[in-house]
């Protein structure tokens, strides 16, 4: 993927970059990609951390900018 700003918004490309994470990282857990527990718990971690900033990227966008 090619990060060209000039093609699309900074909160575009954050969404979807976000996005992309977060579905890499339900694809290791869901593939049983996790070795143990601990492995689990820091993965659903990742996942929770992410759509937590993915919520802000969205209430920003909805308070900035006219669409």
């Amino acid at each position: 993927m090619i990060n060209d700003i000039k093609e699309q918004s900074l909160s575009v490309f954050l969404i979807k970059k976000i996005r992309e994470l977060m579905n890499e990282c339900s694809d290791h857990i869901s593939t049983g990609g996790c070795k143990d527990f601990s492995e689990y718990k820091r993965m659903t971690g990742v996942i929770e951390g992410l759509a937590l900033a993915e919520r802000e990227v969205l209430d920003w966008k909805e308070q900035h900018i006219k669409q």
